[in-house]
């Protein structure tokens, strides 16, 4: 069985939305009268089990041969618009709003049924202005969802997506959109509200720590842990040492990772409150500025971040050998796009920091 779908709307529901506008008509035209008339709108075929998808676009030239596919799908009628001066068809007005707010990695997608995707062209980290969103929301009759801002994001993973809800809508809607989008980039330096930066690839020194590692006597579980999650996100363990825990010894090998120009330098074990967990010390007295020791975020409360001569050094704790997710892979996307971390950004793990 073939059933129909126009847009996401009812017909009488596209005769309510066509109406408020004030000017746009909706005809309705007999399917045999139809020839060399266009769309008003995409026609989605459903044959379940086997094709969901767009029949006829929005704005296609009906033709002779188009009728009995237009009859299989059961429409004896189909619609013509006419709009009014002050209205846009939802899949313009989505198109424009998309224009207005996407940014530097962004590639937009064709219009479909009202809505348009903004889907990262590459690996990086997504910058989205949460206030923003809230204003375009609050608007009305219009909608922008997206993903939340400094997460790790594929190429072709969607960040954010437009739509417009009636099938028309305003075009003073989406101007307010586009004055919005135009202050902001005013405000912050061209930048657009919705962007990806991409990830830099790094040269990673790695230091494990530990008596019972470094001597051989369990096996090591932080290295493969440390490396899948730098690789997936384009860079690399240039280098993996192991040391005990004695605090003079661990100085000396972060200094000469430092002396070896690596873009970034994680230490490993020993970072909990113990008497003998030494490494916490050994990364502040090896000159490191300290930017927080310690996250509220669970797992992953007893991460350290800071800066030793602009590089940007970790300590992590032994959550990330097994979790899937930690506060490491909070504030590794961060860096390796080149966003400094500072105390307000770790005060802010806070909240949705419980995994």
């Amino acid at each position: 069985m073939t059933t129909i779908r126009e847009s996401g709307h009812g017909s009488g529901d596209r005769e309510a939305a066509a109406g408020k506008g004030g000017g746009t008509v909706l005809r309705e035209v007999p399917v045999r009268e139809a020839v060399g008339l266009r769309l008003a709108h995409d026609l989605t075929q459903i044959i379940p089990g086997q094709f969901k998808g767009r029949l006829f676009q929005k704005g296609h030239l009906i033709r002779e041969e188009d009728i009995p596919r237009l009859l299989d799908i059961g429409k004896e009628h189909i619609y013509i618009m006419q709009l009014g001066g002050n209205e846009l068809h939802e899949d313009d007005a989505a198109v424009r709003m998309a224009r207005a707010i996407y940014g530097d990695g962004i590639r937009l997608t064709e219009p479909h049924e009202g809505k348009v995707s903004l889907k990262a062209s590459g690996l990086g980290l997504s910058q989205v202005d949460p206030g923003f969103v809230r204003s375009v929301n609050a608007l009305g009759e219009i909608a922008l969802a997206t993903v939340k801002s400094d997460v790790a994001v594929e190429a072709g993973r969607s960040v954010a997506a437009t739509r417009v809800i009636p099938l028309t809508v305003s075009k003073s809607k989406i101007e307010a959109v586009e004055r919005l989008a135009e202050q902001y980039r005013t405000a912050n330096g061209g930048a657009a509200p919705i962007r990806v930066l991409p990830f830099r690839t790094m040269r990673i020194g790695l230091l494990t720590t530990g008596g019972e590692v470094y001597s051989g006597r369990i096996q090591d579980k932080f290295g493969p842990a440390v490396r899948s999650k730098v690789e997936a996100l384009g860079s690399g363990i240039a280098e993996q040492r192991f040391v005990p825990d004695n605090r003079q010894a661990i100085v000396d090998e972060i200094l000469d990772l430092a002396n070896k120009g690596y873009d970034m330098i994680l230490v490993t074990g020993g970072m909990s409150v113990d008497p003998d967990d030494r490494t916490p010390g050994a990364i502040k007295a090896a000159g490191a500025d300290i930017v927080s020791y310690g996250t509220p975020m669970l797992p992953g409360s007893m991460l350290l971040v800071g800066y030793l001569r602009g590089i940007p050094i970790m300590g992590l704790p032994g959550c990330v050998m097994h979790d899937p997710y930690t506060s490491f892979d909070v504030i590794l996307p961060r860096l390796l796009a080149g966003q400094p971390v500072t105390r307000e950004h770790i005060v802010d793990m806070g909240y949705g920091g419980l995994q």
